[in-house]
């Protein structure tokens, strides 16, 4: 049986994508860096990514046919508060993985899950961007991105089998109200339940962005993983639906799902120092190597979100 080794397996995609992969008939074992544990059956190991003896342990006792990885200081505002934490995290975390894979399975199909993020500037263009694009970054995720995105690749060149993944905005339930359309979801449950004032608070809503359900961004995933049968044509995809929604659309559809009465101000600690104004993907090489079609739609997913914030913000009261 194929046997993916699946870091950062208890974070906001690693929850979908392991019961994903499990359907896909994949065996799973995840990493998780603290409590708490896996409790849907999915083996799992403590790894601390940034820790190299750790994940060589790790790596030579599973002995993965696959490799997927998640594991990453993922929130922009924290990139900016630690980036120390952060380039440990994203890049010697990846680089301690991609020479322990190479020591003891190096036969192993590795995924990399990178971000849109690494385009930066280049969005000012206004228009889709595809995986050609120059990658200029603007904020110390994305740059760790990127650095690490080239080490992927120069293992790469060294006989490494795998991919690299860019995926766009993806929401849904269990996100962290860190994110925007978590946040606006949380605030909504809260005021429907009393508990905070009858007002949103919100930062830039002109903002256009690329918004996918988080089941389309993992059911990507798997279908990358099916390339490791075919010969390496394309290293890069990204992840997108390739449709430009603003920010306020996404508010408006959250806002017209609640019965309660709610104003909307501008909260300027929510503002971005290196926000821009358009970021839209152009998704038609995954298309055309693996068929992925996203398949949820936008309200159905925003629906979701809410609706998982109102169970949430019931057991406060």
């Amino acid at each position: 049986m194929n046997h993916v080794l699946l870091t950062g397996a208890n974070g906001f995609v690693g929850k979908v994508l392991r019961t994903k992969l499990c359907e896909a008939g994949y065996r799973v074992t995840g990493t998780v860096s603290s409590e708490p544990l896996l409790r849907d059956g999915v083996d799992h190991v403590r790894l601390d990514i940034r820790n190299a003896a750790e994940v060589e342990q790790v790596v030579q006792q599973i002995r993965p046919t696959h490799v997927v990885h998640l594991a990453a200081i993922s929130h922009v505002p924290t990139s900016f508060r630690d980036p120390v934490l952060t380039w440990q995290t994203n890049v010697m975390g990846s680089l301690n993985l991609l020479e322990a894979v190479k020591s003891h399975v190096p036969e192993a199909f590795v995924l990399f899950a990178s971000s849109s993020e690494v385009y930066g500037e280049a969005f000012k263009a206004g228009e889709p961007l595809d995986e050609g694009s120059v990658c200029q970054p603007m904020n110390p995720y994305a740059a760790s991105k990127l650095a690490a995105e080239l080490a992927f690749v120069q293992y790469f060149r060294q006989g490494l089998r795998g991919v690299i993944a860019r995926p766009f905005n993806h929401i849904g339930p269990g996100q962290s109200p860190d994110f925007v359309t978590a946040s606006f979801a949380k605030q909504i449950a809260e005021i429907e339940q009393g508990l905070q004032p009858p007002v949103l608070r919100v930062g830039n809503l002109e903002a256009c962005r690329d918004f996918l359900d988080v089941r389309d961004v993992c059911d990507a995933y798997v279908k990358l993983l099916d390339l490791a049968d075919r010969p390496a044509d394309q290293r890069i995809f990204n992840i997108a639906s390739g449709q430009a929604r603003k920010i306020r659309e996404l508010l408006d559809e959250l806002l017209a799902q609640s019965p309660a009465s709610i104003a909307v101000e501008q909260d300027p600690q929510r503002l971005r120092p290196s926000d821009i104004p358009f970021a839209v993907g152009d998704c038609r090489r995954l298309q055309a190597s693996t068929g992925w079609q996203p398949a949820h739609a936008l309200g159905e997913t925003l629906g979701a979100l809410l609706n998982d914030w109102r169970e949430k913000a019931a057991t406060v009261r």
